[in-house]
């Protein structure tokens, strides 16, 4: 009698076990589930406030001919700046960011306020999938006294851009839908000279075959048609073939910028890659 008191308890616990390890099974495997459904439909957001309190402001008070550089604290690479009479307008690159490339406005150069991001719709950028190194990199903007409008040409390795150009009659009111350009390479910058016209230069890999070693590179200069906001095909030439001398192997010439000064035209490049060895 007693043994079978024994097996039925033995087997009351089994069960009681084998029920238990089931509930418990499907209890967290719903809340499991939920948890993951929750993390998906409902993002959390969270707010903090920095404010920064450096020494060296302490220690270096300004004198009333004195500012302090760098002119902006943070994280603006690549920075372009542009003029229209007493107004000046900066932007830098940004990278896999949305929005994408930050502005800024001043009227001494000094001072600057930032007004919002060139590109601030998924219209004009698409980096959801590109990494932290990709998306737009190298912006310059450039005003165009002859017809009173801004320009911003960049580069965005991300959503099938490629090298593209946007433009306003007012930076404070926002930017056109990109032109996708016809060219390949990286870092373009516009030029408009006194007569009308209009160039695109930009950083681009030698003619197939004729690359002579690893990070030799080559500057390109396009005419560029206002009326379509596209290059004219047939009209590259290259004008820096290397760097400033090719017999010492330079690399990476990338970044031009063409300015004139006085009649006499200036070509502006960095060379030597994004590293220490970095001249221009």
């Amino acid at each position: 009698m007693m043994k079978r008191l024994d097996l039925r308890w033995t087997l009351f616990k089994d069960w009681q076990m084998l029920f238990l390890s089931i509930f418990l099974m499907l209890y967290f495997s719903v809340e499991t589930v939920g948890q993951k459904k929750s993390d998906v439909a409902v993002p959390v957001f969270s707010r903090f406030l920095y404010e920064g309190d450096d020494q060296v402001y302490k220690d270096h008070p300004l004198e009333d001919d004195e500012f302090y550089t760098p002119i902006l604290q943070g994280c603006y690479p690549d920075a372009a700046i542009t003029r229209k009479g007493d107004d000046y307008f900066l932007v830098s690159s940004s990278f896999a960011f949305f929005p994408g490339v930050p502005i800024f406005h001043s009227t001494d150069l000094v001072n600057w306020k930032q007004i919002g991001h060139v590109l601030d719709r998924p219209s004009q950028l698409k980096v959801e999938e590109a990494s932290i190194s990709l998306g737009v990199f190298a912006p310059a903007i450039k005003y165009n006294p002859n017809n009173d409008t801004f320009y911003m040409i960049t580069t965005q390795f991300a959503g099938d851009f490629g090298n593209i150009v946007v433009k306003t009659k007012d930076p404070f009111e926002g930017w056109s839908d990109p032109y996708k350009l016809d060219f390949q390479g990286i870092d373009p910058s516009l030029f408009f000279d006194e007569d009308g016209k209009a160039y695109v230069v930009h950083n681009d890999a030698p003619e197939e075959g004729q690359e002579l070693y690893q990070g030799h590179r080559v500057i390109k200069i396009w005419d560029y048609d206002l009326e379509k906001d596209q290059v004219i095909a047939g009209t590259d030439k290259i004008i820096v073939d290397g760097g400033v001398d090719i017999n010492e192997k330079p690399i990476w010439i990338e970044m031009p910028h063409i300015y004139k000064r006085y009649g006499r035209y200036y070509l502006m490049c960095a060379e030597g890659g994004t590293g220490a060895g970095t001249v221009k």
